[in-house]
């Protein structure tokens, strides 16, 4: 397998013009034997059209049939999908430092609780629904979104139980933070260091305690006013702590709250935490000493003012360092646009007609590696992600692409491929020319529709470049 791992650069067997995912698109979950095909397939169709709906997906019936069959396979699984399509992620990360985002997205099939079957409560209580918890990993220096390095999905069985509390930490839906920053260590062994990002639910004791080693780290908001030894607690530890830096810092839009610039006040200092009475692990250490970032908005009289308290394991000692995790936590919005694209803003994974649990696990998979590779096209439109075309295409495709690029590109400088030749951005703007952009940098950049517009384009000149040199009797 090479390293790309999108699955709609597929190739052509010679001999039998079977779709093959040995030239690097598929994992070998998807592409063992004729039955992995349609997988394949599957993927490639949600990032050409845009949908998870297996009948937009499908062109005829025959085509949907197969993929339902597909989806209800018990020899392929949710999770052996997931584990296969980070292995290509050795080669993306090697000698690099590593982001790993992480975080929790549910997907409610409440207007069709009368057809699925086997899925549990949503977080509501009431609607049938399941979770998906996705690692993205993001290079902490360009900022390119590299892949995926980790998935879970389940469904609950039930209510918690009413003595949740004490049960050990692995008994816990929260141990999904653990599993999954345990999944990056493994996914992401290539590169020269990984940080673990989460949001407030991932502030765990035992995972500050197990996962940290001498390449791996965590950033986590901080939820718990924790016990610190020598007396005191965490959340006001800071309020002796010097303001050492004030900054502005741009938010962005969140429904019903536009996007406005904050003026903000930086603390930060190292903290001992002991370890909480409710911690289930005997053998966790008593205390952990850690560094404690804190970015507060000046004017409390906004709504929502921003009050982040960011625990790491990284050396925190300057203004300079302190700025850095800030910047890494705020890389959390890619995690956060994963879950637009993958529902109703992209791929609308919520609207599909699949009943089964076990089918739509498979097909949140899916979801999630199509929703990945569609935003590192739209990422890499403006050109300042520093990644070879391969992140997303295979290398038997370049030459179809420069093909392409000459008879895409103007008389004038202004019409012409400006990124690095056979860059990510490069790929990104030969799609968006094939999605009808124009390639003026005054007009507007390209969106996911112009993208999805271009990359279905793209699809049907490569399947005509793939099948040039196959010999018909």
């Amino acid at each position: 397998m090479s390293e790309s791992s999108l699955i709609p650069c597929i190739a052509v067997h010679k001999k039998d013009d079977r779709i093959d995912g040995r030239d690097g698109l598929v994992s070998r979950s998807l592409w063992r034997c004729a039955t992995g095909q349609k997988g394949a397939l599957l993927l490639q169709r949600a990032v050409e059209r845009v949908t998870m709906n297996l009948r937009a997906a499908s062109d005829g019936r025959a085509e949907w049939v197969g993929f339902s069959r597909w989806l209800n396979n018990p020899n392929v699984t949710a999770n052996e999908i997931a584990v296969h399509n980070a292995e290509v992620l050795s080669d993306r990360v090697a000698g690099l430092h590593v982001l790993a985002i992480q975080d929790t997205t549910e997907l409610n099939y409440a207007r069709h609780a009368g057809r699925v079957r086997g899925l549990g409560p949503s977080g509501n209580g009431r609607d049938p629904g399941l979770f998906v918890h996705p690692v993205l990993a993001i290079d902490a220096g360009s900022g390119a979104l590299l892949g995926l390095a980790g998935m879970q999905i389940w469904t609950r069985q039930g209510p918690a139980s009413p003595d949740y509390r004490r049960q050990p930490i692995e008994e816990k839906e929260s141990y999904r933070w653990i599993k999954g920053a345990a999944s990056a260590k493994s996914a992401l062994a290539a590169a020269a260091m990984v940080t673990v990002i989460g949001d407030r639910e991932s502030d765990i004791y035992e995972e500050f305690d197990r996962i940290p080693d001498a390449r791996t780290h965590l950033l986590t908001r901080a939820c718990r006013d924790r016990a610190l030894v020598g007396g005191g607690r965490l959340f006001g530890i800071t309020e002796s702590w010097p303001v050492r830096h004030r900054f502005k810092l741009e938010v962005r839009a969140q429904p019903g709250r536009p996007a406005r610039t904050a003026k903000v006040a930086l603390r930060f200092g190292e903290v001992t935490i002991k370890r909480p009475g409710n911690c289930s692990d005997p053998a966790a250490a008593h205390q952990l000493t850690l560094r404690l970032v804190e970015v507060r908005e000046l004017d409390t009289a906004v709504e929502g003012p921003i009050h982040w308290r960011l625990l790491t394991t990284h050396e925190v000692t300057t203004v300079a360092q302190a700025l850095e995790i800030v910047g890494w936590y705020r890389e959390r919005w890619h995690v956060e646009q994963l879950f637009r694209t993958s529902k109703s803003q992209g791929l609308d994974l919520e609207s599909s007609q699949v009943e089964a649990a076990d089918a739509l696990f498979k097909l949140a998979a899916i979801a999630m590696i199509a929703a990945t590779k569609i935003m590192q096209l739209v990422l890499a439109r403006d050109g300042t992600v520093d990644r070879p075309a391969t992140d997303v295409v295979a290398v038997e495709q370049l030459p179809m692409l420069e093909a392409l690029q000459i008879r895409l590109e103007g008389k004038t400088a202004k019409q012409k491929n400006p990124h690095p030749r056979r860059s990510i951005g490069w790929l990104a703007w030969i799609v968006a020319r094939l999605g009808g952009w124009t390639g003026y940098t005054s007009e507007r950049p390209p969106g996911p529709i112009t993208m999805r517009r271009g990359w279905h384009r793209f699809e049907q000149m490569a399947q005509g470049w793939r099948l040039r040199d196959v010999c018909t009797p």
